[in-house]
């Protein structure tokens, strides 16, 4: 049994004792799991939450947010010699916005204010991308990748602080063991959303012996504890991100898709978002349940290869309920762009005439085809506007 598994056994325990506390009508009292480090005063814990929505709610989730020097050289011009990312970003604003939980992937750990800043191989970028990725919306960041822990553990800490600063909820790496064993869960509109997040390695580099719970490595029977804790904790849905697969091939590996289908038909995982290709690959459906293998970049600025490293999507899913759970019933696909420009913009290609028209063609005709390889379309995947 590896410490990631006795740990996560470990917080199932924990939230099943507490489950199993009746009151004194023999009904269950809701649990609400905390997602920073210290737990919430007692009263929050027995409020009852509000009753879910019969409308259900909507997911969005995106790619590898990714810092090079370009972009934090874009973000300096455009702040007039602050840094600021928001511009760069502001075009998927309204589609990240409007959705009832929006998810990215901030891959690379965050530095302080005054750096120093790093690209490849060992990322340390600017704390204001943050700042960013709160004004366009999102509400949660998988943070387990193969760069989480290129600056140690100060920099974990330093990107979960940031995180918290801005009121971004955060899972896959943690500040202690404490941290590591508590599910975060969020709720939206009533219905409770489990999150967990794991990546397949560090790029070589060794979790500490002392801090095995700093960042989380992909393992199925892990995986499968960590949903099962978020279960116990009170989850109705459950969503996995997954660092996987390899950079810059559009194709799903074998261990990605046997992995996929070991998750997805466990029923305490709903959905499986992916990262780390750095391009788009496909969705499908699995067990009557999404993956989708891999989302490209959300923003990047890779040397090489270019072309396929500026395209990536932007991943709905609308959860519905289904007697006592709940499950997608329309799924979505949102092609975007990062325009090198100058100026370097991400463009939803969504929207219509967005882009210039030429690269706008070339970039939906590719990704149609990838994402829709392995059969989604006759699974009920579609793209808005076309």
């Amino acid at each position: 049994m590896t410490r990631m598994r006795r740990l996560l056994l470990a917080s199932l325990s924990a939230a099943t004792l507490v489950a199993g506390c009746a009151t004194s009508d023999g009904s269950q009292p809701p649990i609400s799991v905390p997602t920073g480090l210290a737990p919430p005063p007692a009263q929050q814990q027995l409020n009852s939450p509000p009753p879910a929505s019969d409308n259900g709610f909507t997911v969005v989730a995106s790619g590898d947010v990714l810092i090079h020097p370009a972009l934090t050289d874009q973000a300096t011009e455009d702040g007039g010699g602050k840094r600021d990312y928001r511009k760069i970003l502001a075009g998927v604003k309204a589609t990240v916005g409007a959705a009832d939980l929006a998810i990215c992937h901030l891959e690379t750990p965050l530095a302080d204010a005054a750096g120093p800043f790093k690209g490849y191989p060992e990322f340390s970028a600017p704390p204001e991308i943050v700042d960013a990725l709160k004004d366009i919306g999102y509400d949660d960041c998988s943070t387990a990748s193969n760069h989480t822990i290129d600056q140690g553990s100060d920099g974990v800490k330093r990107t979960l602080d940031a995180l918290d600063a801005a009121g971004i909820k955060h899972t896959g790496s943690a500040r202690s063991e404490q941290e590591a064993k508590r599910p975060l869960i969020i709720e939206v509109h009533g219905v409770k959303v489990g999150h967990i997040s794991f990546a397949f390695g560090f790029n070589g580099k060794k979790l500490p012996a002392d801090k095995p719970w700093l960042a989380n490595t992909i393992d199925a029977e892990d995986i499968i504890a960590a949903a099962k804790a978020a279960r116990a904790a009170g989850a109705q849905v459950v969503i996995a991100s997954l660092h996987w697969g390899t950079e810059y091939v559009q194709e799903p590996t074998t261990e990605q898709k046997n992995l996929a289908k070991k998750l997805l038909n466990d029923p305490n995982i709903d959905l499986i978002i992916g990262h780390h290709a750095h391009v788009v690959q496909p969705f499908e459906k699995i067990n009557g349940k999404w993956v989708a293998y891999g989302m490209g970049n959300e923003i990047a600025r890779h040397s090489e290869p270019k072309g396929i490293t500026e395209e990536g999507v932007i991943a709905r899913f609308h959860f519905t309920r289904n007697g006592n759970a709940w499950s997608v019933d329309k799924a979505d696909y949102l092609p975007i762009l990062i325009d090198l420009g100058p100026p370097i913009r991400l463009l939803d290609l969504s929207q219509p005439n967005v882009g210039p028209p030429a690269r706008r063609a070339e970039t939906l005709q590719r990704t149609d085809e990838i994402v829709l390889s392995r059969g989604a379309s006759a699974q009920g995947l579609t793209r808005p506007g076309g």
